[in-house]
This record gives C-alpha cells, structure tokens and sequence, in this order.
C-alpha cells in the first residue's frame, strides 16, 4: 500500500522520503518554517561563504556554478554575479550533440551571451551511448551514468583550476525529501548519495568501455577533495524564493527559451512546467519509467511544488497528477530506440520488466493502473 504526503503528493515509494508521526513529508515540514528563519542572517553567512571562495581561490575566478542552461542554473548564476558579487566560472557538461535539442543549445548559450565565462566538458559520444544502453538495461535509469559526470565535472574542473568554491541549487533533502543532500548548506557528502553509487567508475567496464573512457564520470577521491580544500554549497538553502515557481518566471525574463507546441503539452511529455528539463527529449522517458518502478512521476513532484507554495490545492494538484503523472508519448519511445540502435520490441520488453507488480494490477478492461493511486483515495486523505 502507498501512503502519501497529507499535505502534498508526495508518495512513500519515493526513495529515502522521510515522513513525521502526522504523516507529513519532510519538505512540506520545511516550507513551514520558512516565516521563522533569520534570512538576513542566511545572507551573511553566504557573503562569508563567497569570501572564503574569493580568498582561497588560486584563479581569477571566485567560484564555479554548475549550470546546464536550465531555469534554476540560469537564477543561480545571476545571483551569484549580481547579488553576491561574485566572478563565477560557469561549468556544464553537456549532451552528446545527437542527443542534445537545439533548445537547450540556445540556453546554454544565452547565459554566454549574458556576459557569463563557460567552461563545458561533453564526454565522447560513443562512450556515453554505450553507457546509456547498459544503464537502460541493467537499472531502467537512462542517466545513471550521465549523472555521474554531471557530478563529476564540477570538482575535477574545481581542482584542476583552483577554485575551491562550488554552488549547486536546491538542496535535494529539503526540496524533495529522502537523504540524498543534508540539512543544511553542505553538498560535500554527495559521494554517498544513492545517485554516485560510492562514485566507482569500474562498476560499468560491463558497458564494454575502458577505463581511460570514463575519464568524465571519475568522482575525485576525498583525499583530492581534501588537498584541494574542495567545498560545496547548496545556493538554494540560502534563498528564500528559490523554487520552480519564482525561478521560472526569472529565467524566461532572462532569455530562456521553453518548450513550445507538442513539445510542451503534459499529454506527451508527462510534465507540468515547460521550462523543465530543456535540453534533451529522453528525459520523460526516464520519468516514465521511475512512474512504473515507483509509482509517480514528474507531476507529482511538480504539483506538490505548487501546493506547499499556495499555487494550487491539495485537489487541484491531484487532479493533475491524475491527468498528466507518468505520460510520455511513443514518439520518444521511438526516438530513443533509434538512438540505442535498439529494437522497438527490445525497449517494449524492458517497459514490462520494470513495471513494478506490487504497485501495479490490470483492471477489468486488461489496462495497468496503479492499486493505490493518490486520486483514488477521495483526492483528499492520504493513506496514512
């Protein structure tokens, strides 16, 4: 049986969540305290923290932030520049070109054009698709390895230039609840998040790569955390607004450009908000499967965004997820098949053996559905 947030939407199955006695996610716990926190004070210590990055680095650049061209990288970069005062080097590992929209490319580039220095790593295409292919196959995760260079882009260009000073975003933890992240500013300790694995580069030698392929993916090792003085800072802790909501209207104020026409409707794409997720299409399909191995997807944590803000209902936001949760429409389906060189029948085999059977059944007219989806339950009371 799922229980949910009865707050937001948010599901027990979502990994790690941590949930109170009343039966309320811990993010939901998070947003309500935001009326007693000292911001004024947050702003100081990171003024400190953006001192310490300009004092100890041994570049002209202050502090990296790690970017993508998305709506909440393109809020931090600004803040960091123009609110902190900060000289940042921006740093993105991007897409394989094959894989990458010509909208994310946009994105990527308006933050040049807005006077922002960019470093970007793009692993060898060839490399990255094999690793997808086994990722696919073994985990039902597309990005599983990908994930691994995002992280590991950020401290090895940090090490190699000097700039001890890292910013990430939102802090995982107090977003979107489970462990991955901390309960504070501190992102050090994301070696022992579930998504870098412990960061092992030879666990994926199975892919039929080298070792000197996987140059990008390679984590660095504390000891070169620790000689490098490395430290990471999750921005967002820091920023009262900092969410999907305020940082959208920014970004689109700021030159980006959202997903347009099919390419933004919830019925293909399985998402609520057109300026998420940007820069390439296969996303929705690693959403869909997290749909038939958890039970939710994207809307669920889009909507319950909106709910602990006062966007939307608890209702209203069920009723989204209800319409639009999971969706991801064929033509991606067929798009990433082509791209894995793959058979369709090949990718349609693996959609059945994720489906997790204990979360789901077939009805009465041979269709899956979930056993304890959230509009289920009277679209008011969780199962808690």
């Amino acid at each position: 049986m799922i229980g949910y947030c009865k707050r937001c939407l948010t599901p027990d199955t979502w990994p790690d969540a941590v949930f109170d006695q009343e039966g309320v996610c811990l993010p939901c716990r998070v947003a309500e305290t935001m009326e007693d926190i000292d911001w004024n004070e947050r702003l100081n210590e990171l003024h400190r923290i953006g001192k310490w990055g300009r004092d100890h680095s041994h570049s002209h650049y202050d502090c990296i932030v790690g970017v993508s061209g998305g709506k909440d990288s393109t809020r931090q970069a600004f803040y960091v520049r123009d609110e902190l005062g900060l000289n940042p080097l921006l740093v993105c590992c991007t897409y394989p070109p094959e894989e990458m929209t010509e909208r994310g490319a946009h994105n990527l580039a308006n933050l040049a054009e807005c006077g922002f220095d960019l470093h970007v790593l793009s692993p060898a295409p060839v490399v990255s698709k094999k690793l997808m292919n086994y990722s696919l196959h073994q985990h039902g995760n597309l990005f599983r390895a990908t994930e691994l260079a995002l992280y590991a882009t950020l401290p090895q260009t940090a090490i190699s230039y000097g700039i001890p000073l890292i910013f990430l975003g939102e802090n995982p933890s107090l977003t979107f609840g489970g462990k991955v992240g901390s309960f504070d500013s501190d992102a050090n300790n994301q070696r022992s998040h579930n998504t870098l694995g412990g960061a092992k580069v030879a666990d994926w030698l199975p892919a039929g790569v080298k070792i000197s392929e996987l140059v990008p993916y390679c984590y660095p090792d504390e000891w070169e955390f620790d000689k490098a003085d490395i430290r990471i800072v999750y921005l967002g802790y820091f920023m009262r607004d900092f969410n999907d909501i305020v940082n959208t209207d920014f970004a689109l104020n700021h030159g980006l450009e959202p997903r347009i026409g099919d390419d933004a409707n919830p019925e293909w794409t399985g998402s609520i908000n057109p300026a998420d997720a940007l820069d390439e299409e296969f996303v929705h399909i690693n959403q869909f499967f997290k749909y038939l191995k958890l039970g939710y997807g994207k809307v669920t944590q889009q909507a319950s965004v909106k709910v602990r803000h006062g966007q939307i209902t608890r209702d209203e936001g069920i009723e989204l997820v209800r319409k639009y949760d999971g969706k991801c429409n064929e033509i991606y389906l067929d798009k990433l098949a082509n791209y894995l060189d793959i058979p369709r029948s090949e990718l349609d085999d693996l959609i059945a053996s994720y489906r997790n059977k204990d979360l789901w059944h077939l009805n009465n007219h041979g269709e899956w559905e979930l056993k304890e989806a959230i509009y289920s339950h009277n679209n008011a009371e969780s199962v808690w």
